[in-house]
């Protein structure tokens, strides 16, 4: 069965409960094929921001495509005391690993080697450290909204739900926090 990368089913709202998720999984086991369907339109989202952070971008949709494959494949295992996302998560983890491994290491001629300067890296780590003491001299609220959104991946909806704030307020957090970032930064 093939989903889109992001597919919704009708009346889905989003997040749901561990003993709703629990249910979803015992449809699934119980060969419910719109139970896929719907844990591809309620966990899709956490799943790709759960592999976003572990794969290259350009294998998180064919691990997601893996995942869900996998999810129906084994659907019989799944067990209806435990919890139904968790195991999502473990196959999606193992999925990854699989991605990664099969992936070519990546090669670098010796003659280029021996011309990389160590430079880039002192820069990097100084360039980190300035970004964080001046994540540090913000806001909380701004530096919180900044957070969430870069760090967790969280979109602007996602935070205002996870913050309990309206859109705009958060929009507006977001983009004087950046601001004052890039202020920050050049001075």
């Amino acid at each position: 069965m093939k989903l889109g990368p992001r597919t919704a089913m009708p009346g889905s709202s989003g997040r749901r409960g561990p003993d709703e998720l629990r249910a979803l999984g015992a449809r699934l086991a119980d060969d419910d094929e719109t139970a896929l369907a719907e844990c591809e339109a309620v966990l899709g989202p956490s799943l790709r921001r759960f592999l976003r952070r572990r794969l290259p971008a350009d294998l998180v949709d064919d691990a997601a495509q893996a995942v869900l494959v996998d999810l129906w494949r084994c659907r019989h295992r799944f067990d209806r005391e435990g919890s139904f996302e968790a195991w999502l998560f473990t196959i999606a983890r193992r999925r990854a690993v699989d991605q990664l491994r099969a992936r070519p290491a990546p090669c670098l001629p010796l003659s280029q080697a021996a011309e990389r300067p160590g430079a880039d890296t002192a820069d990097r780590v100084v360039r980190a450290y300035d970004v964080r003491r001046a994540l540090a001299a913000l806001p909380d609220v701004q530096r919180q909204a900044i957070e969430m959104a870069y760090f967790e991946d969280l979109t602007q909806q996602e935070i205002a739900r996870r913050l309990g704030a309206p859109l705009g307020t958060i929009k507006a957090r977001t983009a004087r926090g950046l601001h004052r970032l890039s202020d920050l930064l050049a001075g």
